[in-house]
């Protein structure tokens, strides 16, 4: 197999193949100005008519979600949702990261969403799928929006991300905490700053997630991390060094997941690693198909998340030796629903 080089500030050199569509373009070299290679990110509206989102994995830890945006920019090679774009006719490798699905209207759908009377509050996560503090955050401002809204209903959200600019609604978050309706989850696959910009190429660097810890933490906001994906003979070993770091920050929970490789995010994981790690390839996936059964992903209930085996096991022990020397127990803060209300009606009884 012919290893394509590397695109700058991307982690999928390739467009591979839509699992549903029955023609396959191939594009032309990359100096012959062919529009599918090109690393240009364009945004696209998405009229969405509905923004909760609901699951029933038993896995997951939340049943309602809310993502703002579809596609993600950070571009981490091994993100799991790469295959929800093909949903959208699109590819799971550059595309994903370059074709940015936006919902200009998600705060007011929201708004909506929470006031019906059907609602019933509850914890709602940002994001679910892809990340709510992407790029193009700074710019739309669609995840402070949906705080503002969530904060008007005083509903409780969990946020995960990979991008200092959490820390731009720290004015928020502080008042959601009043409530006990939020928590906010760093992801650091790894300390290491030269692995990240390559792994995870578009997302803050792991020493600005550790200052967003720690600006979070000393705003009173409960924060916490997750070694999102522990990848097997790659970033496992730096379980305790990442808790460490992180609880000096000011981290009081955490949690982590097992690499997993839906789909054609395998492929495209497997083409990383000959760009970047050439000699330690075999290691790796050699050591994911010990988790895996076998395989470079399962999708059953009871192990994606964790993987199975004795090597699923030694990372299991790593990671709780870590959060152990930390001094890190909890898994998620305690959040509520009891200040719930639906203020616009709350106005109209006055009359």
């Amino acid at each position: 197999m012919n290893t394509p080089p590397p695109l700058r500030g991307r982690g999928s050199a390739t467009n591979p193949k839509n699992r549903f569509e029955s023609v396959e373009r191939v594009p032309e070299p990359p100096e012959d100005s062919d529009e599918l290679f090109a690393s240009r990110t364009q945004f696209y509206p998405d009229s969405a008519k509905s923004l909760i989102a609901f699951n029933d994995s038993p896995d997951v830890g939340f049943d309602a979600s809310i993502n703002p945006y579809r596609g993600c920019e950070h571009g981490c090679v091994y993100c799991y949702a790469r295959p929800t774009h093909e949903y959208l006719g699109f590819s799971a490798g550059l595309d994903f990261e370059t074709k940015i699905m936006v919902k200009e209207d998600a705060p007011d759908i929201l708004r909506r969403e929470l006031a019906r009377p059907s609602w019933q509050p509850q914890l709602v996560a940002l994001s679910g799928n892809t990340d709510c503090y992407q790029p193009v955050e700074k710019q739309k401002q669609l995840t402070r929006r949906c705080l503002e809204v969530l904060l008007e209903f005083r509903n409780p959200v969990m946020i995960v991300t990979k991008n200092y600019l959490v820390t731009r609604d720290l004015d928020i978050l502080s008042q959601l905490a009043q409530f006990d309706c939020v928590g906010v989850t760093l992801s650091l696959s790894t300390l290491d700053a030269a692995l990240a910009a390559s792994m995870e190429p578009r997302a803050s660097r792991p020493a600005r997630r550790l200052a967003a810890i720690r600006e979070i933490a000393a705003a009173g906001v409960p924060v916490g991390y997750l070694q999102a994906p522990m990848i097997p003979g790659l970033t496992d070993a730096e379980a305790p060094a990442i808790a460490l770091a992180a609880a000096e920050a000011g981290a009081t929970f955490s949690g982590y997941v097992a690499l997993r490789l839906p789909f054609a995010v395998k492929d495209l994981f497997e083409q990383w690693l000959a760009q970047h790690y050439p000699d330690k390839k075999d290691k790796i996936l050699h050591r994911v198909r010990e988790i895996r059964s076998g395989k470079l992903n399962d999708p059953g209930f009871k192990s994606r998340m964790r993987g199975e085996g004795k090597f699923a096991e030694q990372m299991a022990a790593l990671f709780q030796l870590g959060r152990k020397k930390s001094g890190i127990s909890e898994r998620w803060p305690e959040l509520t629903t009891e200040h719930f209300r639906r203020p616009e009606k709350a106005q109209l009884r006055l009359f």
